[in-house]
Order: structure tokens, then C-alpha cells, then sequence
């Protein structure tokens, strides 16, 4: 024994080195079969597999130019960054942006902008800007909403998102007087941090069901009695990513907690369903939102992907019909978000946002149902510009996703649906969770959402209004193609948005029913 302890400890470091590339060689040529590339070149083979691993962060920070990467580019995170800190988020000796480019964004300035008077809402507080539409008012709801900001965050779950970014979007959402959007995944504690709270639930009614996985109305009920921070209850139909396919959570991410919070089991995938067992079709769905908003006094909304639109003009011709609907409609984009999915449904399944909103928007403007309903958008409009756009499309408020993601910290490294998050935002690894400060974070998000809603106010003074909804579709002019050049949204997507009902904004901020609160607490 001591001879072959002398042996051993007489073999030189590199001797060692060379002992373990001979076993790595060994066990690539004569045991592993999985890969062709490491055993017709053993040791170097796993060179190839080790750059492919680090090939999304050399092409994301030293190959790709500002304007190339998707799903956002290097100016957009920039300027997401900034804004959320506080900083310089300007750019210097004019725009690198291609502005002939197919769908690139003008805004129409007026030859005289919008002067804000003395004594106006906006010079006490230059982030103020409400939606210009009370959720629930047409439909009489006990409980009327009127969101304090037209910029809100997005349907993204607990359990997708780690406990310290749910939380740090919660306070975030506090400090900068939005609405904070729990996702399907039930109202986790990090929920209920002092924000304004959409509550949605999808085909899987986590936090809403029953023991047979159905949905449980005596459990909604309680659920928003105990819960006062619930403004309105949101039904999730689609979502971008993957219309017409349910959510996945994989089991790696299912933690005791996240267990009780949904009623799944520990480390076991979720699956949800891609269809509603709740209801079958569009008149048991209005039977629904109508049940719903009676139990609970809140306003109730659905959200959906847009395809067909068959099922939608059904819907508009029953809501006509009855007198009663939906009191907000959320479309979200076939560009995608948070949840993991294939990418034969990421890539081809359901409308981009503004080929998707426009599509539904006609059918209710047909029908005269705009004036009832507030309108959301989702799909990459977290940017003043393509707010602008969407207000002049008949939007009433945006919800962001990733970019508020962004604004607490992450880098689009792309890996949300491995648990793996570098960031510590989309995972449960509580390693990684803890590089995430969430007083920190939850100023950043606030401070995001401050910077964005006084750039769009800004924009909206430059072209001569008072508040965005007061834009209309020739407006904004789009880059269309080299033989129809430019030309403005009306003529692109041939309707006029019905103007709102603005009269001024002191009288959205003497609302009673701002922030869902009997008296507004105004945040200077």
C-alpha cells in the first residue's frame, strides 16, 4: 500500500493532467455514444460544445451591433437600464436607427405643443398619467378601477419569476402607483406587498381551484375578500408566447412553497391544460365574467392572443346583444414573453400585437362597444414611441413584461425556462435569488415606469395633447415598403379610433374610483 501511496505522490502535476485526458479520451472513443463530434475527436470534441455553450453571450456583448439582437436590442436594454437608475438615458449626434426602415415609428409633433397650465396635475407631478377609462363603470361593477398609470406590469408568475423579483415588482409597483399583474400562477405573499393587484388565472385556476383541478368560486370569493389589494380579476384565454397551448412549469422550479401556493405537487412539471374546463364556449364564458364580477364587486377582464376572429365577433355580437361583457380586453402579441415555449408556436402561432389588436379593435368599434370596454396591450410596447403607436390604435393602458424584468436586473440571457436565470429573476435557486436587493430593485422598477410615463407625457405635449389617449391614428405615420413609402396608421390599417371621453386631467385626478382607492394618495 505505502508503495503505490509513493507512486502515486511521486507523479508530477502535469503527469496528472495528462492521466485525466487519457480517461476523457478513453470514455469519448470506447463508452459515451451520444455524441459523434467527441468521439471521432476525443478531449478537443468538447471545445465545440463548451464555445457553443458560451456563443448567446460572445454574440450578445462583442459580436452584435446596437440595433441587431432580438428579441431586444442593445439601445433598448440601454435605455431601459438607465432610465430604471436614474440615469443619462439620452443619445448623442442623432439616431442610429435605420428611419426608412419597413415599420419604423413617426410621431407627428405639433407646429405648437400642449402648454401645461399653472396648477396642473402634471407640474406637481410630472409622472402622472392615469388611464383615461374606469374598469368596471359601463357595467355598473360595485368595485370601479381606474388605474392610476397607464403603464403597469405584465402577467408574469411566481414560480416563473423567483420570490425577490415578484416581491421587488410588488413595491416597485407601490412606489410608482401601477398595477402589479400576478400571471397565472396564483396570488403568491410577494404578491401583497402594498402594489395594486390584477389577479389572473389561466386554464390550470391556480390559487382558485379545487381538489379535481377545477375551477372554485367559493375560493375566488375568499381569495379577494382577505385580499383587498385585488382590483380586478383577469381570464386568461392565450397568452403570446403560446396561444393555444397551456403553461409549463418544470419540476426543478416546484418548491413547497410554490406547491402550496398552486395545490401541485413538489419537483413534479405543471402542465397546464390548453383549454378552460370553466366554460366551453363564448356564452358560457360571459356567463363566466358575469358570475365573477357579481360574487366579487371587481371589474373582470380576458386576455388573449389573436388568430381567428370568429370567436371574438361572436363575442362582440353577444356583448351587444346582452348589455353586458367583459369590462377590460388585454391582446397580447405573437411576439412572446416570459413563458417558456416551443418554438414552432414562439415563432408562427397568433398575430403580432399590432396586426392582433387592430383585428379585434374593429370588431367592437363595428359593434359601438369601445366606449365600454379599456383597452390593454402587450407585445414589446415598453417604450414611449411605440406606446404613442398604441394609444393612436385605441389602447388605453400597456402592460410590460420583460422589459419590467429588465428593469430589476435581466440581462436577456435567454435561459428563463431552465432555472438557471444568471440574474436571479426567473429562477428558484435561492443562490441566485439573492444577488437580487429587493429595496433596490423595487426603486428601479418605479423609477423605470416614472421615466417611461414622463417621456410618453412629453411626447404627448409635443404633439399637442394633454393626456395619449387624445391621439389619434394620423398621428403616427409607419414606414410601410419601398413602393407605398410612408404613410399614417389610418390609411395602413383602415379605421379611426374612437376618441375618448377626455375632458381634462384634473378631473382623472379628482377621480374617486383612481388607484381603487376611496381617496386617492397622490405620489409627488
Amino acid at each position: 500500500m505505502e508503495a503505490i501511496l509513493d507512486f502515486l505522490s511521486s507523479i508530477s502535476w502535469w503527469g496528472w493532467i495528462l492521466i485525466f485526458l487519457l480517461i476523457v479520451a478513453i470514455r469519448d472513443i470506447f463508452f459515451q455514444k451520444a455524441h459523434t463530434i467527441s468521439h471521432n475527436f476525443p478531449i478537443v470534441g468538447h471545445l465545440r460544445y463548451w464555445l457553443e455553450s458560451i456563443g448567446p453571450e460572445m454574440r450578445q456583448y462583442f459580436v452584435a451591433n446596437n440595433r441587431e439582437e432580438l428579441p431586444f436590442n442593445r439601445i433598448e436594454r440601454s435605455w431601459i437600464y438607465a432610465s430604471a437608475k436614474k440615469e443619462n438615458n439620452y443619445e448623442g449626434f442623432g439616431t442610429d436607427r435605420d428611419i426608412y426602415a419597413h415599420q419604423h415609428i413617426f410621431v407627428k409633433n405639433a407646429m405648437i405643443g400642449f402648454q401645461v397650465p399653472e396648477k396642473h396635475p402634471n407640474i406637481a407631478n410630472p409622472y402622472f398619467l392615469p388611464c383615461a377609462k374606469v374598469m368596471g363603470a359601463y357595467n355598473k361593477r360595485r368595485k370601479p378601477y381606474r388605474p392610476a398609470s397607464v403603464i403597469n406590469v405584465s402577467a408574469m408568475s411566481f414560480g416563473s419569476l423567483s420570490a425577490a423579483a415578484v416581491e421587488s415588482l410588488n413595491k416597485g409597483v407601490e412606489k410608482c402607483d401601477a398595477y402589479h399583474n400576478t400571471g397565472e400562477g396564483g396570488l403568491s405573499p410577494y404578491h401583497r406587498k402594498g402594489g395594486d393587484v390584477i389577479f389572473h388565472f389561466g386554464t390550470g385556476y391556480f390559487g382558485v381551484r379545487n381538489k379535481e383541478g377545477n375551477f372554485s368560486m367559493e375560493k375566488m370569493k375568499i381569495l379577494v375578500d382577505e385580499n383587498p389589494c385585488i382590483k380586478a380579476v383577469e381570464i386568461k384565454l392565450s397568452q403570446g408566447a403560446k396561444p393555444g397551448k397551456g403553461g409549463v412549469l418544470p419540476g426543478a422550479k416546484i418548491t413547497k412553497e410554490l406547491a402550496e401556493i398552486r395545490g401541485v405537487e413538489i419537483g413534479k412539471d405543471v402542465i397546464s391544460p390548453p383549454t378552460h374546463k370553466a366554460f366551453s364556449n363564448i356564452p358560457e364564458l360571459l356567463e363566466l365574467i358575469e358570475a365573477i364580477a357579481e360574487e366579487t364587486g371587481l371589474p373582470v377582464g380576458i386576455k388573449g392572443a389573436v388568430g381567428k376572429v370568429e370567436q371574438w365577433e361572436e363575442l362582440a355580437d353577444l356583448m351587444k346583444k346582452k348589455g353586458k361583457g367583459p369590462d377590460f380586453i388585454t391582446i397580447d402579441g405573437g411576439e412572446g414573453g416570459t413563458g417558456a415555449a416551443p418554438p414552432s408556436f414562439a415563432d408562427h402561432v397568433s398575430l403580432p400585437w399590432t396586426y392582433g389588436f387592430t383585428s379585434i379593435y374593429k370588431i367592437f368599434l363595428d359593434r359601438g362597444l369601445t366606449d365600454r370596454i379599456v383597452f390593454i396591450g402587450s407585445g414589446k410596447l415598453g417604450f414611449p414611441a411605440k406606446a404613442a403607436m398604441a394609444f393612436a390604435m385605441g389602447a388605453d393602458c400597456i402592460n410590460v413584461a420583460r422589459e419590467a424584468m429588465m428593469s430589476i436586473g435581466c440581462i436577456q440571457a435567454q435561459v428563463c425556462h431552465t432555472n438557471r436565470c444568471p440574474s436571479g429573476v426567473a429562477t428558484q435557486n435561492k443562490w441566485l435569488q439573492n444577488g437580487i436587493n429587493v429595496p433596490l430593485k423595487s426603486d428601479r422598477l418605479a423609477q423605470y415606469f416614472k421615466t417611461f410615463r414622463k417621456e410618453l407625457l412629453e411626447i404627448t405635449h409635443a404633439a399637442g395633447y394633454e393626456h395619449p389617449c387624445q391621439f389619434h391614428m394620423e398621428d403616427i405615420q409607419v414606414n410601410v415598403d419601398d413602393d407605398y413609402l410612408s404613410s399614417n396608421l389610418r390609411t395602413v390599417y383602415k379605421y379611426q379610433k374612437e376618441q375618448v371621453g377626455f375632458h381634462s386631467m384634473q378631473e382623472l385626478y379628482d377621480c374617486q374610483h383612481l388607484g381603487g382607492k376611496p381617496t386617492y394618495e397622490k405620489t409627488l
